[in-house]
């Protein structure tokens, strides 16, 4: 009498393997000064899986905000890379979403997130890197300030202590701060970036370009307003010249692409390069954009995802992930999750 039910149990069985075997999980790293028990974040990551229908994990780093401030980016990524190689929900790959914060020095969560791609010897492959507002080609100067003499001077103190060994080991932001009219100390003073984006001459590591180039996707998301990157188009890897503050190079025109030092060129040829551009300030962005150009590709068909290679978005609505930290925090009582940007 038994028999009858072989059947519908063996395929209970199969749809429950098909399922976790297909479904790719993805985790998402916190910016600087942000982490995983902040509300803002944790309901960030919970509606992305229920978008997405994919299980997500923040993953937290050290002692969280205090730590993303004055804890070295490489021993911040080999923290997040140990961490990953021990979670078994990630051992046939993963998917990873980095995020910013609207700090004086930009989107630490995306540095960690490449460090994951190209450092993590043993961790499981990544197969999709979203990209929020992301420094990849740096950072250059002290946002919000403008030429006034203060800020001037203020530039100036910054760059003549920021390459300093004390700065770079206490200071995690410091890591990716790069001064196009000062290459040489760049090269030489700066522990994380020369390293992630392959720049330093004579030492340049296949294996980083390998890793990276073996993306399936690559979302880079610039904020049309960013006053926090500078310039924003570091977002796509775009920067300014060595040696001086103009003109901003497209990521095409930059060496790191043309020279193809980390795998971009490669990436982008395969068509596996996404320039998308909202309209809002850093980090704002909308609710529809997040479903658009987020969601997607954390689901399981993403590698046949059609997006055209650079896409302009121009909604109204804006979502600000900081100002909805602030909300689920309660500390914005009264105002709108949603706002309309004029």
């Amino acid at each position: 009498m038994g028999k009858p039910h072989v059947l519908p149990v063996f395929v209970l069985c199969m749809l429950t393997y098909t399922w976790t075997t297909l479904s790719i999980p993805f985790i998402v790293l916190p910016g600087l000064g942000d982490e995983c028990k902040n509300q803002g974040v944790k309901h960030f990551t919970e509606l992305l899986s229920n978008w997405s229908g994919s299980q997500g994990y923040c993953i937290k780093i050290g002692d969280g905000s205090w730590d993303s401030w004055t804890m070295p980016l490489m021993e911040q990524t080999t923290i997040a890379c140990e961490k990953v190689k021990k979670m078994t929900e990630l051992s046939q790959g993963y998917n990873i979403v980095g995020l910013s914060q609207a700090t004086s020095f930009g989107s630490q969560g995306n540095m960690i997130g490449r460090g994951l791609v190209e450092f993590c010897d043993g961790g499981p492959q990544v197969k999709n890197f979203i990209s929020l507002a992301g420094p990849h080609a740096g950072t250059a100067s002290l946002p919000f300030c403008g030429s006034e003499w203060l800020c001037v001077l203020l530039d100036d103190l910054v760059k003549l202590i920021i390459y300093s060994r004390f700065v770079q080991e206490h200071l995690g932001p410091s890591n990716y701060f790069k001064i196009p009219t000062d290459i040489f100390a760049y090269i030489n003073g700066c522990k994380f970036l020369p390293k992630l984006n392959n720049e330093i001459m004579n030492m340049k590591n296949y294996t980083y370009k390998l890793r990276f180039a073996s993306l399936e996707n690559l979302v880079l998301i610039m904020f049309e307003q960013d006053a926090v990157l500078i310039p924003k188009e570091t977002s796509w890897f775009g920067y300014f010249p060595d040696g001086a503050f103009h003109p901003v190079l497209p990521a095409q025109e930059t060496k790191l692409y043309t020279e193809d030092w980390i795998g971009l060129k490669t990436l982008d040829e395969a068509g596996k390069v996404k320039f998308i551009k909202v309209s809002g300030n850093h980090l704002e962005i909308s609710v529809g954009e997040m479903k658009r150009y987020i969601v997607p590709f954390l689901k399981d068909q993403a590698s046949t995802i059609a997006l055209p290679k650079v896409v302009e978005s121009s909604s109204g609505w804006q979502w600000s992930l900081l100002s909805f930290a602030f909300e689920m925090a309660g500390l914005n009582e009264g105002r709108q999750l949603l706002r309309i940007m004029g």
